[in-house]
Formats: C-alpha cells, sequence, structure tokens
C-alpha cells in the first residue's frame, strides 16, 4: 500500500481533535489500524484516553466496544453450529422459554406469531425484538421493561443474569411477525443467552475459551479490572448547552457498573471492552477465512457463509441507515451487496460493524484488507468521518 496515501489519516482525524472546541463535530481521542495481507500498514493514535486525567491514547488503551460486540457473538453462534449442538433454523424456545407463546404488537392489538422466532432471526435482527425506544409501542414496552431492569439493580442490588433478561426480552411483544423486516435490536444479547444454554457456560466463559484465549486477546471482556483501569479510555458526550465534550455519566441497553466491574448481565450485543490490538486479532482471523497464526476459530466455508447478506428484497427495505446504502445485513453484520450505488469507496462483499461511541471495523476479503477505528463520543461523529477514512485507505491500494 502507499503510505504516502495513509498519512492523509493524520490530517483527517486530527482536524476533529480540537479540544474545547464548540464545534460538535470534535473528538477528545482516537485510534486507526489499517491491515493488509495480514500485516499492520499503519497504526496511530491521537488525543486523549482521558482528557481531565491527561491520559493519551496509547497502543493498549481499552475502549467500550458497544455493538462492535456484535460480530464476536456472532463468531460465537457459529462455533455451537460447526460443534453440530446448534441449528440455525432451531426454534429460540428450545433454549429459551420467554421465546414461547410470543405475541406481535400490531395497530389491532396483540396477535400470536404465525411462526416461532428461531436463531438465523435473531442473526439477521429480523425476529421482531426491538431495542428500548419510547417513540413506538413495542418499544415503549420494552423500554418499560429495561426502566424495571435498572431500577432493580440500581435501588434493590438485584441485577439480572443474562439468561433471565433474554427471557424477560423474549416475554415483550414482537414489531413484527417473524421474518417480515429488519429492525436493529436486543437479537445479539438474546443470543449471548443461547450459547449459556448450549455450551453450559457463562457467555464470557464461552467467549473466553473458544475465541479470546486461542486468539490471544488479553485485554477483551465484559468489565475492565482494577489493574487494568489506567488504561481505559474515558467516554465522552457533546453538551449544547455549554457546547463542549463532557464526560459520559449515564449507560443503556442493559449495560452497567460503566464497565468497572464484572455484570451480571453479559451483553452480546454492546458489552465487551476491548484493545485495538486485541480486536485485530479477531480481524485478522476473519481475514484469515477463520485462522489465525495457525489457529482455527471456524472453519473457511463458515466464515464465506456468515459474511453473505442473508437479507430477502422485502427485508432489505427496511434497512434504511444513511451509512448502509448500499448494504445488505445478515450474522450481525452489514454486507456490502452494491459498491457502485455505496456512498463510499468498497468492494461487494466488504462487511464488518461499528459501535454506538463511533467506533468501526471493516473487512474487504477481495482486497485482504481490514480497518479498525476507534472513538468513544456518545453517538459517534457522523458518517462523513467513516466515509473520509474509508476512500483515503482505499486510494493507498
Amino acid at each position: 500500500m502507499k503510505q504516502e496515501n495513509l498519512k492523509y489519516l493524520d490530517d483527517a482525524i486530527s482536524a476533529n481533535l480540537q479540544e474545547n472546541s464548540k464545534d460538535p463535530d470534535c473528538i477528545v481521542g482516537a485510534s486507526i489500524c489499517v491491515i493488509h495481507k495480514g500485516e499492520e500498514v499503519y497504526r496511530n493514535e491521537y488525543g486523549y484516553a482521558d482528557r481531565e486525567k491527561k491520559i493519551p491514547m496509547a497502543a493498549d488503551s481499552i475502549f467500550r466496544c458497544y455493538s462492535m460486540t456484535k460480530p464476536i457473538t456472532s463468531v460465537a453462534v457459529m462455533t455451537l453450529v460447526e460443534k453440530g449442538v446448534l441449528s440455525l433454523t432451531d426454534p429460540v424456545s428450545m433454549y429459551l422459554p420467554g421465546f414461547k407463546d410470543q405475541q406481535v404488537l400490531t395497530d389491532d392489538g396483540l396477535v400470536p406469531v404465525e411462526r416461532e422466532v428461531q436463531i438465523q432471526d435473531l442473526l439477521n435482527m429480523t425476529a421482531g425484538v426491538v431495542y428500548p425506544d419510547a417513540s413506538f409501542p413495542a418499544g415503549k414496552v420494552m423500554q418499560d421493561m429495561i426502566d424495571e431492569y435498572y431500577r432493580k439493580i440500581f435501588e434493590e442490588d438485584t441485577p439480572t443474569s443474562t439468561y433471565d433478561l433474554a427471557n424477560l426480552i423474549g416475554k415483550q411483544p414482537l414489531a413484527f411477525q417473524p421474518g417480515e423486516k429488519w429492525c436493529y435490536s436486543f437479537c445479539a444479547d438474546v443470543l449471548g443467552a443461547v450459547v449459556e444454554v448450549v455450551s453450559g457456560k457463562s457467555y464470557g466463559e464461552y467467549l473466553k475459551e473458544t475465541i479470546f484465549e486461542p486468539l490471544g486477546m488479553t485485554d477483551t471482556d465484559f468489565y475492565v479490572p482494577e489493574e487494568k483501569q489506567d488504561r481505559f479510555c474515558q467516554f465522552y458526550q457533546y453538551m449544547p448547552e455549554t457546547e463542549t465534550l463532557e464526560p459520559c455519566t449515564w449507560q443503556h441497553l442493559g449495560l452497567s457498573y460503566m464497565h468497572l466491574k464484572k455484570p451480571a448481565f453479559e451483553s452480546g450485543g454492546a458489552g465487551l471492552v476491548s484493545t485495538v490490538d486485541d480486536y485485530g486479532k479477531f480481524v485478522k482471523m476473519l481475514l484469515g477465512k477463520g485462522t489465525y497464526q495457525g489457529v482455527r476459530i471456524l472453519g473457511q466455508k463458515t466464515v464465506e457463509w456468515m459474511t453473505q447478506n442473508r437479507l430477502t428484497e422485502q427485508q432489505l427495505k427496511s434497512l434504511g441507515w444513511e451509512q448502509l446504502k448500499g448494504y445488505g445485513y445478515g450474522n450481525l453484520m452489514r454486507v456490502m451487496i452494491d459498491a457502485a450505488h455505496a456512498d463510499s469507496v468498497g468492494s461487494d462483499g466488504e462487511f464488518g460493524w461499528d459501535g454506538w461511541l463511533g467506533s468501526y471495523m471493516f473487512v474487504d476479503p477481495k482486497e485482504d484488507l481490514a480497518v479498525i477505528y476507534v472513538i468513544q463520543k456518545c453517538g459517534g461523529n457522523g458518517f462523513r468521518d467513516i466515509q473520509v477514512i474509508r476512500n483515503i485507505v482505499y486510494s493507498a491500494l
């Protein structure tokens, strides 16, 4: 790759490092890693991991993955499929009783499901499950449930386990009939509980034994132990009233304790913390079609299958996010299916996902290329930043 082109990344990322700026598009710190043909060809860190403590972003800074947890959950599920103990067409109710006798909340009230939610529905976000969101009826019901979940944690000190929360999610009404549409939701969290039931281990234990330890991902977990907390990134929220970025003091999606102690609910959709080094090993495994440095996590055909679009033409109509133009979706990841109509340079078959704090990763098998970009800002910093980074990286090929 042309290193002179990749150096444009420094200008593009540094332009947003405007400490105490009134610009809502500013960031406190960032890290980027470009991987080509199995090797890191570009790596840099910018700004602060923790501005208040004056801790610079470093190669081993620990960040909150949020939804970059989801591809790891997808891999965990597929390891069980390869072992023959889980089938993608299994009804979720085989493992979680909360998914029995489900109902759909329609304009005319509650109606029974036409078929049961299957494992593949969860992987494709087509189950009808939702995230908490008071702006529509099923989302409001889920919001009420998660509000009560938080009340029990912080007022009664009675946290809910991964398994029990997944069953509670299943008991809430679906927003639509299984398979009818795509909707971003708690599906990956439910899959974490399925992994627990099938494996007989906690979700964190299964990830550690099956993915993290074999790949040498020593800093990836559902919390940051005390001896590592000096490397833990602060995360920030833009405050319009003061026009400043300030440390964020709240969490959502069932996460608790600010990742500073082990949670009872190990969120397969948003709960992991990691480093760029650790996540890079996971990405290199995907680039290696299931293998990294001689360690096999998945078979080649499994990786090829799980990184394809799984949505039907009808389901694709509900995939309306700006940043997903030109993409399909499957197995908890976006998959580029129409590069000619995407809003940044790429290849058909490129896949990946991002997180609520703005971190982002993509893998392009055709070019043997991957990028990991990390920031820690509530809501991210907009799609334009990602477009710029992608276009610069592809220009270096």
